[in-house]
């Protein structure tokens, strides 16, 4: 597995490619840049250890929603990454646009370097976690795979001697998933993460922690989940899926 510690920097404005290039690699961040979309899209499938690409939202030919949705319709089905989005003049349904395309965050122009930094840095600890669970869950299915072709294998003993299996226990019954939840199907995979955690009782705070994004974007996507599934409040989205056992 590729550490996906590179960076893909893409903005139509060199001047601010260069800024932006110049002070992530002084704060030992390896970017990769360009002026243009097609461009960016070679790079992007030509380097598979990049893991974050930040993007000018007003770029020609192909915005930065546009690319970021393009990136994540023709990459590898394993490939992971995370995007951040910069706004100089668009508006609310423009950034609620963007989050439904898969971007993590959104920062406005004129950038706050240091805060920007913050950004990078907690998204490129996300996408790292998330690659390391992606290659836990792959071995655990294979460990999955072995234990029922033992399970097959003994079952095939029992029978050629005689012996007949125990009977498996009742499943029991587990936790509503938000896909049990109405409405769910308009939820984009990391609103039902935001989801999950805000039955957990995680705070915006804590959520943004965890999910390496600002508060502010969680804030958007709480309020995205609670008009989709008909909840009030937080708290009966909670109580929704706790509430079966």
């Amino acid at each position: 597995m590729n550490d996906l510690n590179k960076v893909l920097i893409v903005d139509n404005e060199p001047f601010i490619v260069e800024e932006l290039t110049e002070f992530l690699e002084s704060h030992g961040i390896e970017c990769v840049s360009c002026v243009d979309s097609t461009e960016a899209i070679n790079l992007f499938h030509d380097d598979e250890s990049i893991g974050l690409v930040l993007s000018d939202y007003r770029m020609p030919e192909i915005n930065g929603i546009e690319l970021i949705r393009l990136l994540g319709r023709t990459k590898s089905r394993d490939r992971l990454f995370e995007s951040i989005l910069f706004t100089g003049d668009a508006d609310k349904e423009d950034v609620i646009d963007a989050l439904r395309a898969g971007i993590s965050d959104y920062y406005q122009k004129p950038l706050d370097l240091q805060a920007l930094l913050t950004g990078v840095k907690r998204l490129q600890g996300a996408v790292r976690q998330r690659a390391a669970a992606q290659k836990l869950g792959a071995i655990g299915e294979r460990l999955k795979e072995m234990s029922d072709s033992l399970q097959e294998l003994q079952q095939g003993v029992e029978t050629l001697s005689g012996s007949h299996p125990s009977a498996e226990p009742e499943p029991v019954a587990g936790r509503m998933s938000v896909t049990d939840l109405p409405g769910c199907a308009k939820l984009s995979p990391r609103q039902i993460e935001v989801a999950e955690l805000l039955a957990q009782g995680l705070t915006n705070y804590q959520i943004s922690c965890e999910l390496g994004i600002s508060e502010n974007t969680v804030k958007l996507y709480v309020s995205q989940v609670l008009r989709a599934t008909n909840m009030h409040n937080r708290t009966l989205l909670a109580l929704a899926l706790g509430g079966r056992r």
